[in-house]
């Protein structure tokens, strides 16, 4: 594969030839004492931004600036460049008499990609352009690959994952989509804490990944010559926490499943799971439709936004539609009506809906809810009270035991967060993960196991519980606009090469 995305009909020979130019200059530099590695620092007073911001503030003052050289116009005397540092580019001016001779000449010889420190004073040229008229230049880094042609870029997306770096220098809009997850994160935390919840970590080995439906990856402890599993949820251990008193505690953090990728799923992903004792489902609606009108608003500057092409209001009350009722509303079909499982697997059936002998009532409907109604939650959707067929740590509905107080947030078709009045009952729960165990010695790779010392926690005591999961992933590419996970994960999971 070429470097840097090269165009791999490109003579070899030619590039082998270029980069060996770099290395020859890089030895002539140290020849000269002037070795840009010795460098230790940089005194950096402005970003680029801040100038062009308020360029007048700036005019004629001194400013230091520090970036990677995108590109390089010489012209004699005097030559103009484009330095790139995290918030934007500024063109600088390099003139032989401010530099005086030998440092003009080293200048003529640097090379796109090579990383400088800028002192000058600010102007703006006759076009317009605001700039920075140099008066030292120090190179700071001397780069010894080529960058990708400019107006071209990376065309290969699989080299663009590959080398993230690569790619954040030539297409600053990646770089701000990565800058925008940063702050979407920030507001999460700013908002958590105008509600008193408590960050927590917990551990990613464990004895018994639970919590969710996923199959773990697996590994050795050596140490305690002990197999143990990457969590797969943050869920039983936060609701110790509550047990222990802390009533309202979040974490934000990698969980790792082993299942399949593609545009929307990737191995290992952020998960942030919450938990609040002395509520329920119903307060977790009213958190969550917050919390994202909050994000939307710091972040984008308005809750109403767009994702490819589709406006979507956040800013108006998410609808909230039971399992059931949308089913209903898209098929036609009320599964309230239907009364046993022989039933509900004759109309699966009917509608070429797969199913195992395993499946009940409960499995066939959120099965119909995946097929007809998922892709139609355009705008903001709660979609409640799920059978309990597909919700062993949820807790029933008084009214309804076949169906449990749960919720999860669609947008866009996709789902956003999963959320339960959390099951407290350490009988129900023990039942409940022994139905599990059962599913997991038929087969199913994906089924909990009981987790004894959680049982343990739910004997001395937790009090009612709110509890949710939101996919970081998902609400970043909301935010940013972006089609695939992968594009706003700065190194997602990839095929090695030595493999293929």
């Amino acid at each position: 594969m070429a470097q840097n995305g090269q165009n791999s009909n490109g003579n070899e020979k030619d590039l082998n030839q270029l980069l060996k130019v770099r290395y020859d200059k890089l030895k002539e530099l140290q020849e000269q004492g002037k070795d840009p590695f010795l460098q230790t620092k940089y005194d950096v007073t402005n970003h680029t931004l801040d100038i062009k911001e308020d360029p007048e503030k700036f005019i004629d003052k001194e400013v230091s600036i520090a970036g990677r050289m995108m590109f390089k116009r010489v012209m004699g005397k005097a030559s103009f460049a484009n330095i790139r540092d995290l918030k934007g580019d500024m063109q600088i001016y390099v003139t032989r008499d401010e530099l005086g001779e030998e440092e003009y000449k080293r200048f003529k010889r640097s090379d796109v990609g090579d990383i400088f420190g800028v002192k000058g004073y600010v102007f703006r040229t006759k076009t317009g352009e605001i700039t920075i008229h140099v008066k030292e230049l120090t190179m700071l880094t001397k780069s010894l690959q080529i960058l990708p042609e400019k107006f071209h870029g990376i065309q290969d997306t699989d080299i663009r994952y590959r080398q993230r770096y690569v790619d954040l220098i030539m297409n600053p809009e990646v770089r701000d989509t990565f800058v925008k997850r940063s702050k979407i994160l920030a507001e999460i935390r700013k908002f958590l804490a105008t509600r008193d919840f408590m960050e927590v970590e917990t551990p990613l080995l464990v004895d018994n990944a639970g919590g969710a439906s996923a199959r773990p990856f697996e590994t050795h402890f050596n140490a305690l010559d002990q197999d143990m599993k990457l969590r797969i949820s943050l869920e039983l251990y936060l609701k110790r926490l509550i047990v222990g008193g802390l009533e309202r505690v979040y974490e934000i953090g990698r969980v790792f499943r082993n299942e399949g990728v593609d545009a929307r799923h990737n191995p290992e992903f952020t998960l942030m799971e919450l938990y609040q004792a002395y509520t329920d489902y119903e307060g977790m609606m009213e958190l969550t439709e917050s919390m994202y009108r909050y994000v939307a608003e710091q972040v984008n500057g308005s809750a109403v936004i767009t994702y490819n092409g589709t406006e979507i209001d956040l800013s108006k009350p998410f609808r909230r539609l039971s399992m059931f009722e949308a089913v209903k509303e898209y098929t036609g079909i009320d599964f309230d009506a239907v009364e046993t499982d022989e039933e509900a697997k004759k109309i699966a059936k009917e509608h070429h809906i797969e199913f195992e002998d395993r499946h009940k009532k409960g499995d066939i409907v959120a099965m119909f809810f995946d097929e007809y109604c998922e892709d139609k939650m355009i705008q903001p959707t709660f979609i409640t009270d799920h059978p309990i067929e597909i919700s062993p740590l949820t807790k029933k509905k008084p009214d309804d035991p076949t169906k449990v107080e749960r919720f999860e947030l669609f947008i866009n078709g996709w789902e956003m967060c999963n959320a339960y009045s959390e099951l407290n009952d350490p009988i129900d729960q023990e039942e409940r993960f022994r139905a599990q165990d059962a599913l997991a010695e038929a087969g199913d790779e994906e089924a909990q196991h009981t987790d004894q010392d959680f049982l343990n926690a739910l004997r001395v005591g937790m009090p009612p519980t709110g509890g949710i999961g939101y996919g970081i992933d998902r609400l970043t590419m909301l935010l940013t606009d972006e089609p695939a996970i992968r594009d706003v994960l700065l190194f997602p999971t990839l095929k090695n090469l030595d493999n293929e």
